[in-house]
């Protein structure tokens, strides 16, 4: 019977992520998210607490549609071991808080990514190209580093994560959701900042991040995928600069963010 009950829940968490990242996605697709008009909002010349506001609840359904599929299995694993609480609250609840922690992290990186947007729009084209150019390299470089392999691990494996960081209670829940989603902003933090500068949050670039980091962390031999990643974000980078004008076509034609 507990067994039972913990593959309904696990079923009932996938199904639930599921839901969210198809709703996320689908309002990204209808937003007509462009490259120079992340997920429809065009961004002012000055920050303002209102733009930011909107702008980071963007960024939070983009982070929740490219992020939640590949944190799903720590999430419904983390549900299982749930199946042995007294009530439906007791088991549901502690699962609700591990993913809305985890989420709002990722919401909160918004803030910088909304500061850097307006920084991106106010220098020259030409400096942008240089800037580009230094991001895919550093960004392809950091793909290599032994860094992004021991966050890579962390998000690859939901049995060894749980087990080096579990807590009991709710407060657990919340600690375990911070750790994870640090570990995950440690293995992605490169690849979302390629989308935010490189990429000018356009759709496409959304799309092939999001089925970059999906192949790290949940196909096999996801290591040497990110190695290959980050060799083409190397050879990007020196493409970039040797001909600064690539930098036009990566973003769309459009004007930063």
């Amino acid at each position: 019977m507990r067994a039972m009950l913990g593959d309904r829940l696990t079923l009932l968490t996938y199904s639930v992520l599921l839901l969210i990242t198809v709703a996320a996605w689908a309002r990204l697709l209808s937003s007509g998210m462009q490259a120079d008009d992340m997920a429809g909002m065009s961004m002012p010349l000055a920050p303002t607490v209102a733009e930011g506001a909107l702008y980071v609840a963007a960024w939070t359904v983009m982070m929740a549609a490219m992020m939640l599929p590949s944190a799903a299995p720590t999430i419904a694993l983390y549900a299982a071991t749930q199946r042995n609480a007294a009530s439906a609250v007791e088991r549901i609840v502690p699962v609700v808080l591990f993913t809305l922690t985890y989420l709002a992290l990722w919401a909160v990186t918004g803030v910088p990514t909304y500061l850097a947007s307006v920084v991106l729009g106010a220098i020259t084209s030409q400096a942008l190209a240089y800037i580009v150019a230094g991001l895919l390299l550093a960004a392809g470089l950091f793909q290599l580093s032994p860094l992004k392999q021991l966050c890579l691990r962390a998000c690859r494996s939901p049995v060894g994560f749980l087990l080096g960081h579990w807590r009991a209670g709710w407060r657990g829940s919340l600690s375990m959701g911070w750790a994870h989603a640090v570990y995950c902003m440690g293995c992605c933090w490169a690849l979302m900042a390629v989308l935010v500068v490189a990429g000018a949050m356009g759709l496409a670039w959304g799309l092939l991040i999001a089925v970059a980091v999906a192949a790290e962390k949940l196909l096999p031999g996801g290591e040497w995928i990110a190695r290959a990643i980050g060799v083409a974000l190397v050879l990007l980078g020196a493409a970039v600069v040797i001909r600064p004008e690539l930098v036009v076509a990566l973003r769309g034609g459009g004007s930063p963010m």
